[in-house]
């Protein structure tokens, strides 16, 4: 039941003010996949539907930030529709994205419908936000048993490869058009092999429709290279997962079994990967967090660590804080979009793809919050775009203090700029906004300004 009250929701507020896991409360956001580009982090997810009871997944979405703490969805600029040789309108399954000679790559899962097993498909678009294409018209790798969770690497040398499995591990080189396959498909031999890829357990096959004991490895593969060594992260153990890796001097092996990364997700699965961004290191996760979550509906989250002095990774500890001290400040001065927040109650974002989004499911007394915005010398103003259904307000609190409303009262359901004087506002700090208004949904919210 959504909060209507005002007290009761700045108490709800009260409870989650140092949370910043799950890093996205509007929508289920599993198996997230984060790429670094320039000053920015993207970070391409699936989509739990939210009313989901098994797994339940139509497209696939961006989100990004400048800062770590402050998250902007970008759309949903790719679905199962966008594979013509894809079932549609589920089994859209684990993915990962890469940036190269200014077009960015899409490696997503998707149910093969010549054989009605998942294959590996491509999405190509001119920037991350979409919208994609599929470029071959076809699986990139037929389906097959096991052919699910890609990962995506650039080495040194320029040669990209492609790593994926379920129970099974394979990879291959691609071209350079990021398009085609430039070898054949190699299975990694030694996966039973403890050394390799830690304690073997006994799991559910599939295909002999029986328990067997089989690797410790699990799913979703993580390729990355650090200090001229290659490290894959995974899922391992089986149900529940955790997160393991092993580490090779060759991306094609043999690899050593280094340990756990990660303990069992509240979630029976975990997928996610790691970043360095702004000269600091963060590991990527998914939970069942959300008042809502659950085993089919995840939501991703993240945690700041730092490597051991001998390159191995550490235990990372999942945490509700997640990061505690942002990369930088947020500027109020430039249009922020109303979808950027760092944490919400009962609001929703749009499920569109293109670059012009909005945030709806707007009720009395939902809330979302924003962290470290810096208003310098102080503002006296703010501006806000909104639209129809029904007029209310935003009122804006500031260590727990009203430093001003904005009376929204919209005459169409055409963007409008609604303005209220702000008072109090110097220095860095959090911010809420609090939503108020008669029952039933109000207004949608675009972006905000302050002067």
């Amino acid at each position: 039941m959504k909060i209507r009250n005002i007290a009761m929701a700045m108490g709800a507020f009260a409870l989650v003010a140092t949370a910043q896991n799950p890093i996205v409360q509007t929508k289920c956001t599993p198996d997230p996949a984060p790429y670094v580009h320039g000053d920015t982090v993207y970070v391409f997810t699936g989509h739990d539907e939210e009313d989901a009871e098994y797994f339940s997944m139509k497209d696939w979405q961006v989100y990004a930030t400048t800062d770590m703490v402050n998250w902007t969805y970008l759309g949903t600029p790719m679905s199962t529709a966008t594979f013509k040789w894809a079932k549609q309108g589920d089994n859209a399954w684990a993915s990962q994205a890469i940036e190269r000679n200014g077009k960015w790559y899409w490696y997503i899962c998707a149910e093969d419908t010549t054989c009605g097993l998942h294959g590996i498909g491509v999405g190509v678009a001119d920037n991350p936000a979409g919208p994609y294409v599929d470029p071959i018209g076809k699986p990139l790798v037929p389906g097959n048993w096991g052919f699910i969770d890609p990962s995506v690497f650039i080495d040194d040398d320029g040669q990209a490869y492609l790593f994926w499995g379920n129970n099974g591990l394979w990879y291959c080189k691609l071209n350079e058009d990021m398009i085609s396959l430039g070898s054949d498909v190699i299975p990694v031999e030694n996966l039973a092999d403890e050394k390799a890829f830690g304690p073997n357990v006994m799991k559910m096959d599939y295909q002999l429709h029986k328990r067997v004991m089989k690797t410790g490895y699990e799913e979703g593969p993580w390729v990355f290279k650090r200090n001229g060594l290659y490290y894959l992260v995974y899922a391992a153990g089986g149900v529940p997962e955790h997160m393991a890796y092993s580490t090779s001097k060759s991306i094609h092996g043999p690899w050593k079994y280094r340990g756990r990364v990660m303990d069992e997700s509240t979630s029976f699965t975990i997928h996610g990967g790691s970043i360095e961004f702004a000269g600091r290191d963060f590991m990527f996760y998914h939970t069942a967090d959300l008042p809502n979550g659950g085993g089919f509906r995840r939501s991703s989250a993240v945690e700041e660590f730092k490597w051991n002095p001998d390159g191995t990774m550490p235990l990372i500890p999942m945490t509700r804080e997640g990061v505690k001290t942002p990369v930088r400040n947020l500027n109020p001065y430039q249009r922020v979009e109303a979808e950027t927040m760092a944490d919400s109650y009962g609001l929703q974002t749009d499920r569109l793809a293109g670059h012009e989004h909005y945030v709806t499911s707007i009720h009395n007394g939902d809330w979302l919050k924003l962290r470290s915005v810096d208003f310098g010398k102080g503002a006296s103003k703010v501006k806000a775009r909104c639209r129809g259904i029904r007029p209310g307000s935003i009122q804006i609190r500031v260590d727990g203090k009203v430093a001003g409303e904005v009376q929204v009262n919209p005459q169409s359901y055409d963007w409008q700029e609604f303005e209220a004087p702000v008072q109090g506002l110097e220095g860095v700090h959090d911010m809420v906004f609090i939503f108020r208004g008669a029952d039933g949904e109000l207004f949608e919210f675009d972006s905000w300004i302050m002067e």
